[in-house]
């Protein structure tokens, strides 16, 4: 770290290079934090966490005794050990008991992006719900067709107020809070929805994985999907950087063609079409005289090629974006882990390690912007696991039972996990100097001496 230190001071790191180094370093050290302490108040399994984006304060959980909490994870209620250990309990608990409250299992709980103000709930008895964090009471409820397995709400948002919900019946809808009602319904899978995602870099870009194995990509402004991801279209690895590549670009362009190789173009050029007495073209035989050809006129998520393509042998369980919008990571039922290129709709064939899934239920996945991890909840513990390799770099092991969800704090680099023992677990950078750290410590007690 003192290196890193000196080469920030010396002006040969750049401020983002070094903050994102000194985060990694942090996130290799995560531990079962002995500081910080969530004290939950579910009776049930924690299905959904989330730390809001506007502050990095408050925690958002939802449980499947149809409660939902928020918790202040900055500034604690009880200290104990001489002020050591900060225990945080939940600010407000939403629960049955409440004139508004679900009646079945919270899925999933989301804050409005930009305030703290509201946040959503989703439940298995078939309603979304807005709720006034100041008041606690609900301001908009949305009946959906079905149990509610995923919500989800844009971070770029600026033109639209739509909360995204997959439920088991087929198609996505979108609940505009502005209006209260439904602002559209996305129609094209062919099962339930288990899983939805907003893009990273574009408002208007949502992603849903289904029970039918099937990821879709979907522009909510016009109709169809544009984009089904298939497992058999692949790529090796990650593409190259954009710099990179159009340097690439401009070499192969401005190299001169050789004589064999300008002969041969001579040889390719396509020859004019001779025209019959009535001055129409003679079209070839078996061919449909159509101008354009049909994938340029048909949407690439209507062919019906395409349109049966599967990512997963069986259901899509959990999808994350990359905070930078070029990757998706997508869990399966199938237990499978696959990182797919967004431009390129390819599978980048990263081979993850073994890890066992839970198949009957979606789960919440985590990435790190820092560092290329992405968490992932396998059976009782998470596995932080390197996107380019595919190897394990990291088990979390501190759950009595199956964890369900995970949320990676960027402010404090801190993961937080929840699962069907009811417990939500912190996990925090090491706080313990290392020997290369502890060495100007040295020097200047061997100078005091």
């Amino acid at each position: 770290m003192w290196r890193e230190i000196g080469d920030r001071e010396a002006g040969k790191l750049r401020p983002n290079s070094f903050s994102n180094r000194i985060k990694s370093n942090r996130i290799q050290t995560l531990q079962l934090s002995n500081q910080k302490e969530i004290v939950s108040p579910h009776s049930g399994s924690i299905n959904s966490l989330q730390v809001d984006l506007t502050e990095g304060r408050y925690l958002l959980s939802g449980a499947s005794d149809a409660s939902a909490s928020v918790y202040d994870i900055q500034r604690g209620t009880d200290y104990e050990g001489g002020g050591v250990i900060s225990k945080h309990k939940s600010i407000f608990v939403v629960d049955k008991q409440h004139q508004n409250g679900h009646k079945y299992a919270v899925s999933s709980a989301v804050w409005y992006p930009i305030d703290t103000g509201l946040f959503v709930t989703g439940s298995y008895d078939h309603h979304i719900k807005v709720w006034d964090t100041n008041t606690t009471q609900v301001v908009i409820n949305f009946k959906m067709p079905g149990k509610v397995y995923r919500t989800a709400m844009s971070s770029l948002a600026t033109s639209h107020m739509l909360i995204a919900a997959g439920t088991e019946d087929v198609q996505v809808r979108l609940c505009d809070i502005a209006s209260g009602a439904f602002a559209h319904t996305l129609s094209g899978h062919r099962d339930g929805v288990m899983t939805v995602e907003w893009s990273t870099s574009s408002e208007w870009v949502l992603v849903t994985g289904g029970c039918d194995g099937a990821i879709r990509f979907w522009d909510i402004r016009r109709a169809g999907c544009f984009l089904v991801l298939d497992q058999s279209h692949s790529q090796l690895g990650r593409r190259p950087p954009i710099l990179q590549r159009s340097a690439t670009i401009k070499g192969s362009t401005s190299k001169p063609l050789s004589a064999s190789q300008s002969s041969f173009a001579k040889a390719r050029t396509p020859q004019r079409k001779h025209s019959n007495g009535n001055g129409a073209k003679q079209s070839s035989v078996g061919k449909n005289p159509v101008k354009g050809s049909m994938k340029q006129r048909l949407h690439p998520g209507m062919l019906s090629s395409q349109d049966r393509a599967t990512a997963h042998y069986g259901a899509v369980t959990g999808l994350k974006v990359t905070d930078d919008g070029m990757y998706l990571l997508s869990a399966g039922s199938d237990s499978r882990l696959r990182l797919w290129d967004v431009e390129s709709g390819c599978n980048t064939l990263v081979n993850f390690e073994t890890a066992r899934l839970q198949t009957s239920r979606p789960i919440q996945l985590a990435t790190s912007p820092n560092s290329p991890l992405a968490f992932v909840p396998c059976m009782t513990a998470v596995k932080a696991f390197d996107m380019w390799s595919g190897r394990t770099s990291l088990t979390f092991r501190g759950h009595y039972e199956n964890v369900n969800c995970c949320w990676f704090s960027l402010q404090d680099q801190e993961l937080y996990t929840g699962g069907n023992d009811r417990q939500i677990l912190v996990w925090s950078p090491s706080r313990l100097i290392s020997n290369e750290d502890e060495g100007p410590a040295k020097d200047e007690d061997n100078w005091s001496d």
